[in-house]
């Protein structure tokens, strides 16, 4: 589970925000929150802000951290860390992340900071029996470690390099139990959905569903509940050679001779429905085509007790299916805690008693050097329980919103 996030100096983000899912004292929902080390933690949370605000650039934030923790590793001398800093501060200003989370039933937190695209500060902490206990600590290519790992990292010296995130380094070149179960967080249990990956949560949820028939008739139960009069999918996939003609032009002749030589997936879908079928991809609404993508992910995050973070999740969606998904982790009970949290303009989830007020974030532009601000709805004062967010948050009662004071009338008059 993700207990917080803090960074500072990335893209809209200029000072410090701090992100938590740590319940505070509000009761609501209280069976929706789970216990660990005296704490409440909550199992979801939505981000609204208007356009431009910087919610994308928090979600951005944490996939950011994720990526660098999986791919730094691979790093060529003299490449930079592809990180965007805030324009009134640079690269020569220090960009700080930190995260705090919890994997195999122990809490880890993690951070570093980087200064013009390098590593100069970056530590793991863990905390056996509550109390924090060092992994290791570094300053820029020198490193300690703690008194349980002392030598045990001394294979990562040779590969440690400025761009690289000792993390990095140390999951793949020692075997250290706390440090794999840290990067396997990173890699496989905290799952970043954007614009930028649909096409991969298409292909694998095909996948899913051409080769386990329990996902296949789970999807298909799914749909017909929402009211999608779908009877059957049809999933069929096939191994093709690759014709020169269907490879873009900027690939080099040796790279295309390596693909021309070996075959490729060829995937087709059809929806099936009472007297007809049409091709999922290329015939589908784009609101069915999202829900296919979505739930196969979905069922494996809740099923595994994974953290979801989204960008705009109601994208192409109905409000109503938006707040079936939302429910879908909000009600899920097992043994595992999956965890959602995900920016959207949608105001009537507000309306629909699914979040409290800790779990209601905003984000908002400060406009005298465009920097993010992010806080909750818990952190604003005289804010009943029974409230109607959603009221409160359209009249500009919180923040977050807009500010209408335009003449459109007039604007477009003079166009």
């Amino acid at each position: 589970m993700l207990l917080e996030f803090s960074c500072a100096n990335h893209k809209s983000i200029r000072e410090e925000i701090v992100f938590s899912a740590l319940a505070g004292s509000d009761t609501t929902y209280e069976e929706k929150t789970q216990q660990f080390e005296g704490h409440r933690i909550l199992k979801s949370a939505v981000i609204y802000g208007a356009n431009g605000s910087g919610k994308s650039n928090f979600i951005d934030a944490v996939n950011f951290v994720k990526m660098l923790v999986i791919n730094s590793i691979n790093y060529q001398p003299g490449q930079g860390m592809r990180q965007l800093p805030h324009k009134l501060e640079g690269f020569e200003k220090e960009s700080v992340y930190r995260i705090q989370f919890v994997t195999k039933n122990a809490r880890y937190v993690f951070g570093f900071s980087l200064k013009n695209m390098l590593v100069t500060e970056e530590y793991l902490y863990f905390f056996p029996n509550g109390r924090q206990a060092k992994i290791f600590e570094r300053d820029d290519k020198d490193f300690t470690t703690g008194s349980k790992f002392r030598g045990k990292l001394s294979t990562c010296k040779d590969v440690l390099k400025p761009n690289r995130l000792l993390l990095s380094c140390a999951a793949n070149f020692s075997s250290v139990k706390e440090i794999e179960d840290a990067y396997k967080f990173f890699s496989d249990e905290m799952v970043i959905y954007s614009s930028n990956n649909q096409d991969n949560w298409m292909q694998y949820s095909l996948y899913q569903i051409n080769t386990n028939e329990e996902v296949k008739q789970s999807v298909i139960r799914f749909m017909q509940n929402l009211g999608i009069g779908l009877r059957d999918i049809e999933v069929t996939i096939d191994q093709k050679k690759v014709e020169a003609d269907e490879l873009p032009p900027f690939l080099d002749s040796k790279f295309k001779n390596i693909i021309l030589q070996g075959n490729v997936d060829s995937i087709t879908a059809k929806v099936i429905y009472d007297g007809f079928e049409i091709d999922l991809m290329q015939e589908e609404s784009t609101g069915v085509k999202k829900l296919f993508s979505l739930f196969c992910p979905l069922l494996d995050i809740i099923m595994n007790g994974k953290v979801l973070l989204c960008d705009e999740l109601e994208a192409g969606l109905h409000e109503s299916l938006v707040f079936e998904l939302v429910r879908l982790f909000m009600e899920w009970e097992s043994d595992n805690f999956p965890q959602i949290f995900f920016t959207t303009h949608e105001t009537g989830l507000l309306n629909m008693d699914l979040f409290r007020r800790d779990q209601i974030w905003f984000t908002e532009m400060r406009l005298e050097d465009r920097s993010t601000e992010l806080y909750s709805l818990a952190e604003i004062k005289n804010i009943r329980k029974d409230e109607n967010f959603g009221k409160g948050y359209i009249s500009g009662k919180y923040g977050g919103i807009p500010m209408l004071n335009v003449d459109f009338a007039n604007i477009v008059s003079k166009m």
